[in-house]
């Protein structure tokens, strides 16, 4: 029985790992073949925050796998009656096996496995961590360029609210990776992450300019700019729409190229990108699938065989 609240409770052999067994999960996660590893098992999903990509793929996840799931929300449960998170987590405890937690305040994952015997997964924690969305998103990259070490990988957009970019910069560190963070002076990545980083011995860089980082970049990962964030309205005008990608902007880029983004986008990616040979967000969003069946797997102590279905 394993939690996963950030991406140092996984080794690098553990994280390979976790990626060769959502590759064997793919034909399942497709609906080609019935695999039920988790039958007999309930997924608890509980999401305090909206969510459209997380919430479902756990849930397609889980009865891929012949599990069920039980959901819940602030909305239509008695947290909406000032039912603390304690209590809420005493009943997941006793209705599921292991639960999915995603939360706008930061350390709520870690808090809710501390009050737990059943495995705890963060879905996202406020400005935090979401360490299954990195998950996804290293089995997207390894699938465009076959391996993890020695990519140049920017980082784009709100880096200092990003909870998904503050947990894969974390991890890809941990292969080599050269890193370039691009956002507006105002939402750079915080300083004691970008240290965190830099003393694994890679090479970190930031800048405002995206454009300059186009023809060298393996992959970009865009993001939006979280208006729920901003304590400030007039703060987040300022930088709202500072970065636009086009299929123009492409133009230079190296052919195996790949534009990520965790989705939703709001106007940051135009939709003239999608057609191109780069765009790899929709097939990152359905990533989510095999890679979180992997995950549920790995925290209740299943093995997934090496021959699936078999």
């Amino acid at each position: 029985m394993r939690d996963l609240i950030t991406m140092d409770d996984l080794s690098n052999d553990e994280i390979i790992e976790i990626l060769d067994s959502a590759e064997r999960l793919l034909p399942v996660a497709m609906g080609e073949i019935y695999a039920p590893l988790l039958q007999g098992k309930v997924l608890g999903n509980l999401f305090f925050e909206n969510s459209t990509r997380t919430r479902m793929s756990f849930e397609s996840a889980m009865k891929r796998l012949g599990g069920e799931v039980v959901n819940l929300s602030s909305v239509g449960s008695s947290v909406a009656k000032g039912e603390t998170l304690y209590d809420t987590m005493q009943m997941v405890d006793g209705y599921s096996d292991i639960a999915v937690i995603r939360h706008p305040r930061q350390g709520a994952a870690q808090y809710s496995a501390d009050a737990v015997e059943i495995p705890i997964l963060n879905a996202g924690d406020g400005a935090g961590n979401h360490p299954t969305q990195t998950m996804l998103d290293l089995f997207t990259i390894r699938q465009a360029h076959g391996t993890l070490e020695d990519l140049n990988i920017v980082l784009v957009g709100d880096l200092r609210f990003g909870r998904t970019t503050h947990s894969l910069s974390h991890a890809l560190v941990r292969f080599g990776t050269k890193l370039t963070l691009v956002s507006p002076e105002t939402l750079r990545m915080p300083n004691e992450i970008v240290r965190d980083l830099q003393s694994h011995g890679v090479d970190v860089t930031e800048t405002e300019d995206l454009a300059s980082t186009i023809t060298e970049a393996d992959v970009i990962y865009m993001t939006r700019i979280q208006k729920e964030r901003f304590p400030d309205e007039d703060e987040y005008a300022k930088v709202a729409g500072v970065y636009k990608m086009t299929a123009e902007d492409l133009s230079g880029a190296k052919s195996n190229m790949i534009v990520m983004h965790p989705l939703p986008r709001v106007n940051e990616i135009h939709p003239s990108v999608d057609e191109t040979a780069h765009a790899c967000y929709f097939k990152q969003a359905f990533n989510g699938v095999p890679t979180r069946m992997a995950l549920l797997c790995r925290s209740l102590g299943v093995d997934v065989p090496k021959e699936v279905g078999e």
